[in-house]
């Protein structure tokens, strides 16, 4: 009995493990050619996001933190960056574009991956 149990437990263990495998091996961003979405051929940063999204809150303080100048556009308040943010997939703020790269939510090492690439 203990052993039908164990190995009851080693297939159910593993078959957890495998629904979690596509998550873990997700990359934390997509690269593609953004430049449409950038406001001007100067910004190297644009966040797409809301007033009241905490994660939108976290990234642009992490931008102020590190001093890196970014555009920041609500997609409540402008019908152009909400039909923006449509158009790169929506699902949800903060979308960052950083150079080639859409990051979406908030992620520090994505962030900073990103930024020493451009």
């Amino acid at each position: 009995m203990v052993m039908y149990s164990l190995i009851l437990a080693a297939g159910l263990g593993s078959g957890y493990g495998l629904s979690l495998l596509p998550g873990l091996l997700k990359s934390n961003y997509t690269e593609g050619n953004y430049a449409a979405y950038f406001p001007n051929a100067q910004a190297k940063v644009v966040l797409y996001g809301t007033d009241w999204c905490g994660y939108c809150a976290k990234t642009r303080a992490y931008f102020k933190e590190n001093k890196i100048e970014f555009v920041d556009l609500d997609i409540e308040k402008s019908p152009a960056a909400k039909k923006a943010h449509e158009e790169l997939g929506g699902g949800g703020v903060p979308v960052v574009l950083i150079g080639n790269r859409k990051i979406q939510g908030f992620n520090t090492g994505a962030l900073e991956a990103a930024l020493k690439r451009i």
